[in-house]
């Protein structure tokens, strides 16, 4: 009923509107073309068209199959390279989730490009993820890799990971929040009347985690770290920022640095992948951190290699 050659001289009579046209570029007779389409008509149990003597439209039945046939036949014409790329050990579906801490919209768009063009019949998704939902979609999700899972150390056998350094943090106020002029060093006391700005965890299965907060502070949470940063800049709260971000700001005065009691460690991170899952893809994008590829510098802007191996 919808053979390749019906598929095709359907698309093309309705994308010409004509017959006699369709059948010129298709190298067939009129008579032959209009033979397919009417027995595709019965077939179907429809009518697909609508005649008259000086034009040939679609029916509503003949929109939707137009839609369905141009899906088909990408389909159709993309078999053969799929099958070869399955026997080549190419992945159909690469899913990657990035840590908030790393997203780059710039370098996540690059790496997609480049990967199109390497590898052009396989599907692509990126996610982003907060904290402990980095590990999450890797241990229970679809994902077969995530760029920057918290921690130097594998949550699973099945999980490979490769160091990429700390992320280093600094507790910023701004100019015009009252902390600014306090004392260099703030207490506890001090800082739990005003709210701390956080992100939070997007874990479903695992433990969640909060950064940042005192007992009896408010927190006021925001969902990505561009969000927190405009926050800061605005003297919504207070809280910690990673130090590479927020430098301009400090060198501008846009943001201050203070000192709390309770400092925090610099959150390790991680390039962590599934072998159970993985294929060439996969390998191939582990090479490029590897090798410091600069297609995914950005991914790392914010971290400092060798920083102290501490969680977040």
């Amino acid at each position: 009923m919808l053979d390749h050659d019906t598929i095709r001289s359907f698309i093309k009579v309705a994308e010409c509107s004509s017959f006699s046209k369709a059948a010129e570029l298709l190298h067939k007779t009129p008579a032959a073309i209009s033979y397919r389409i009417k027995t595709l008509e019965d077939d179907v149990g429809t009518q697909l068209f609508l005649r008259t003597t000086r034009s040939v439209s679609l029916t509503p039945a003949g929109v939707h199959l137009l839609e369905q046939c141009r899906m088909w036949l990408s389909w159709l014409d993309s078999v053969p390279n799929e099958l070869r790329q399955i026997t080549d050990g190419i992945e159909r579906q690469v899913n990657i989730v990035v840590n908030n801490l790393l997203y780059d919209e710039d370098t996540c768009a690059g790496l997609l490009s480049y990967l199109h063009q390497k590898f052009p019949f396989t599907q692509f998704q990126v996610s982003c993820q907060i904290y402990m939902g980095v590990w999450d979609n890797l241990l229970y999700g679809d994902c077969q890799m995530a760029i920057g899972a918290t921690g130097s150390e594998s949550l699973s056998n099945n999980i490979q990971i490769l160091p990429l350094g700390g992320v280093e943090w600094v507790f910023v106020v701004a100019p015009i929040h009252p902390l600014a002029k306090g004392p260099e060093v703030l207490t506890e006391e001090m800082l739990r009347g005003y709210p701390a700005i956080n992100i939070e965890d997007t874990s479903k299965n695992l433990t969640k985690r909060i950064a940042w907060l005192l007992p009896g502070q408010k927190e006021i949470k925001v969902p990505d770290l561009g969000s927190k940063l405009k926050c800061h800049l605005n003297g919504l709260g207070v809280g910690f920022l990673p130090r590479k971000l927020c430098q301009p700001y400090l060198n501008s005065g846009q943001l201050i640095t203070k000192t709390i009691q309770n400092s925090r460690h610099p959150s390790q991170l991680s390039l962590a992948w599934n072998n159970e899952k993985d294929g060439q893809i996969v390998h191939h994008i582990v090479s490029l951190f590897k090798s410091d590829n600069p297609i995914i510098h950005g991914f790392l802007q914010n971290v400092t290699p060798g920083a102290t191996k501490r969680h977040a």
